[in-house]
């Protein structure tokens, strides 16, 4: 009996008033992607597993919930949107105008070990966009990143900015192998700076490309760091990485949002995915992600559509988390009358609260008669702000 009423591994309920605030935080969302000309698009929840695992090769199948149709295919459960936007872009909107400007908002399903902020099942809101190629897309997407997290009603938030070109310079600058790439790679995702300074010093560099590797995770901050890591490049495409994100920075500025950014150059998302700008969203007081996003060029080629492409994700329960730490409360469940009325009133009662709901408020009424006072103690335990009491003496 105690399973039955329990929710499976990794799934959860929203009660009305988490609902309300998650459905609140969602239409903002859907707002704001709107007002910068992004247009909703829904995919099914499950698409065929060949479709998932194209990009990502077979890595993300383990994190996958697969199932079989009818006819003994794999399917899956969409475990994030890029994808199967990609998928969509491909096959039923092939012939539209670029650039493309997508957005969605829905439940993404994704196996992870119980930890705080991770759930099977989680809720996403982003965009994508397709067909540009150059900072102007790139500034776009973080200012929309900046604007979506401001209508969630957050305003304190950083933007951690970065560019995976300028690691991957760095290390073709010093003719590293693609299992030494790895273990650096590695060891800069988590943040382990004893380990990134021992595997430095054990592949017989000289001190100064040594000492550049290490630096990476250090240089977080505002746009002098810029200047710091241009000292450290001695290659083209590290060169070229600064610059990109100079401009990014200079186009933010003139969007009004670059005051929300910090530039990281020791964000290490995946290498084999994105091209070029990346970014997480950082909250106090909340240990992950808010946001996170990039370019990714070199996807939709595997959905035989060379494109490129930049876009980002938000995590609806995690923006809901920062606001509860950031003490942002709404009266996101809006209660403006209960109406409760004698016994053989019922007819006078539907039309008073015909006529309300007409005029805009949110009006219960009661399935039975109740006496004035019985109704007052009902008012008060379901929260309503007003009663309306309607008995033998009302026209």
């Amino acid at each position: 009996m105690s399973e039955i009423l329990e929710t499976p591994y990794g799934t959860r309920d929203f009660l009305p008033e988490e609902a309300a605030a998650k459905r609140l935080i969602e239409n903002r969302l859907a707002e704001i992607f709107s007002k910068y000309g992004y247009e909703e698009v829904v995919t099914p929840a499950m698409e065929f597993l060949e479709t998932l695992t194209m990009s990502g090769g077979r890595t993300v199948e383990k994190d996958l919930f697969k199932m079989f149709d009818q006819n003994n295919r794999t399917l899956a459960l969409h475990h994030e949107m890029t994808t199967p936007i990609a998928r969509l872009a491909a096959s039923r909107l092939k012939n539209s105008a670029l650039p493309l400007k997508l957005s969605y908002n829905t439940n993404v399903f994704r196996f992870r070990r119980n930890q705080p902020g991770r759930q099977c099942e989680f809720y996403q809101a982003g965009v994508e966009l397709l067909g540009i190629s150059n900072a102007a897309a790139d500034a776009e997407i973080i200012s929309l990143a900046v604007e979506s997290l401001k209508s969630a009603g957050l305003k304190e938030f950083k933007i951690c900015l970065g560019q995976v070109e300028f690691a991957s310079g760095l290390m073709e600058q010093n003719n590293l192998s693609f299992d030494e790439q790895k273990k650096i790679k590695s060891a800069i995702e988590r943040h382990d700076i004893v380990e990134l300074e021992k595997i430095s010093d054990s592949l017989n560099l000289d001190k100064n490309s040594a000492d550049a590797l290490k630096k990476i995770p250090q240089l977080h901050g505002g746009k002098e760091i810029l200047e710091t890591a241009e000292k450290l490049a001695e290659n083209k495409k590290s060169l070229s990485a600064l610059e990109n994100l100079s401009e990014i920075y200079r186009l933010l500025e003139i969007y009004g949002t670059a005051d929300k950014i910090i530039f990281d150059l020791g964000i290490i998302r995946d290498f084999e995915y994105y091209t070029g700008m990346i970014f997480e969203a950082y909250a106090p007081n909340v240990g992950y992600s808010l946001a996170g996003g990039g370019r990714y060029d070199h996807m939709l080629k595997d959905f035989g559509l060379a494109c490129p492409a930049t876009g980002f994700a938000l995590g609806i329960e995690r923006i809901l988390l920062a606001r509860k730490m950031q003490g942002i409360y709404e009266d996101v469940r809006r209660k403006n009358i209960y109406l409760s009325y004698a016994e053989g009133k019922i007819d006078s009662a539907i039309k008073k609260a015909s006529e309300l709901r007409e005029a805009g408020k949110v009006v219960e009424i009661s399935l039975t008669p109740q006496t004035k006072d019985d109704a007052e103690i009902f008012k008060q335990k379901k929260g309503y702000d007003e009663m309306i009491y309607i008995d033998m003496d009302c026209k």
